[in-house]
């Protein structure tokens, strides 16, 4: 799998504590399309999860400077939905698909809040994998940990947030096919920010998220996969509602394409117009946004030295992402993110 080389999984140092380091990350087009196995252009960011331990017999403790309380848990885990407080549930659903009986005692520090839209519990799924030995490349602990995350919320997630956090690469963004789990590193342009504005709270579990999935595989029950359905497709959807939802994943999918092929030839005016259509889809055709994201990328978009804005990651909240010139967003009002290498021991 291209990139995958280059993200140092087996170096695992010797002498405790130890120390696993987990990106967050940022999705700057291609959302809602993972789960159908369409395309995605994420980036592993320079904000993230450490969790620095030691490892134990028998039992999990873990203490974070982002979440209320402590977890503990005895290992063999049996029932990881019983897990209190439920962030622990990520760690515990880990835990529960490995079968370990080793575990570890650590502090977690965090720079990607949860809620925000950019893979908190993605990122806490890989950190937890790692320390607790899986050590496989990165499609084989993306596809492990999303199942994990099956497990600890019951968001029938697709692989983009694990993958794009396994198998991130320093400087560039991921074009991942989701059928293939091909990852192919795209370089950003010198002179580009990506700014990440967060905009509102939101949770996946109890949203629409899962209305979603099922409206799209009730396309495909009609026209077949959606990663490779054309527009010409959607007459034979009778529901207008599930062709609506179709037609965003089957031009997201173009747009995605588009958007690689932009950034690489340097067209950053293209590449902003196409997040902006990106963000009108995800608006009026899957109902994913709301007044408040309407009103931030609206204003996002049109400001000085910005290309392009758009909601990004699942929706019904969180964040927006802008490609800008590289000093065209104040710090101050943005969190200015560089794309990283995915997660690894340090």
């Amino acid at each position: 799998m291209p990139g995958a080389a280059s993200v140092p999984l087996l170096h695992v140092p010797r002498t405790p504590p130890l120390h696993v380091h987990s990106p967050g990350r940022v999705n700057l087009i291609g959302d809602h399309t993972d789960y159908t196995g369409g395309l995605v252009f994420p980036m592993a960011i320079d904000r993230g999860i450490d969790l620095i331990f030691r490892t134990v017999e028998g039992h999990i403790e873990a203490r974070s400077d982002a979440e209320a309380g402590v977890v503990r848990f005895d290992l063999p885990m049996t029932m990881p939905g019983s897990v209190e407080p439920r962030w622990g549930r990520y760690i515990a659903a880990v835990a529960y698909l490995l079968g370990t009986a080793t575990g570890f005692e650590g502090e977690l520090t965090s720079t990607i809040p949860s809620g925000a839209g950019l893979s908190s519990s993605a990122a806490l799924e890989v950190a937890a994998a790692l320390a607790l030995g899986h050590l496989g490349p990165p499609a084989e602990l993306a596809t492990f940990c999303r199942e994990a995350e099956h497990v600890a919320s019951g968001v029938p997630c697709g692989i983009m947030d694990q993958l794009s956090i396994a198998a991130g690469v320093a400087g560039s963004a991921l074009m991942i096919d989701c059928t293939t789990l091909a990852v192919t590193p795209v370089a950003l342009p010198d002179g580009v920010d990506v700014v990440v504005k967060f905009v509102a709270h939101r949770t996946l579990a109890g949203s629409e998220y899962a209305d979603r999935v099922a409206e799209c595989a009730a396309a495909e029950a009609s026209i077949g996969t959606l990663a490779t359905a054309t527009v010409r497709d959607l007459v034979a959807i009778d529901d207008p509602l599930v062709r609506r939802r179709a037609r965003h994943v089957i031009t997201e999918n173009q747009r995605v394409r588009e958007f690689a092929g932009a950034l690489a030839a340097g067209n950053l005016a293209l590449a902003g117009a196409l997040m902006v259509d990106s963000h009108h889809s995800l608006a009026t055709d899957f109902s994913t946004s709301n007044a408040v994201m309407d009103a931030a990328v609206a204003d996002w978009a049109t400001r000085p030295g910005i290309y392009g804005a758009r909601m990004t990651g699942g929706g019904f909240g969180g964040c927006i992402v802008a490609l800008a010139d590289r000093g065209a967003v104040d710090p101050a009002d943005g969190w200015i993110v560089r794309p990283s290498a995915g997660a690894r021991y340090l």
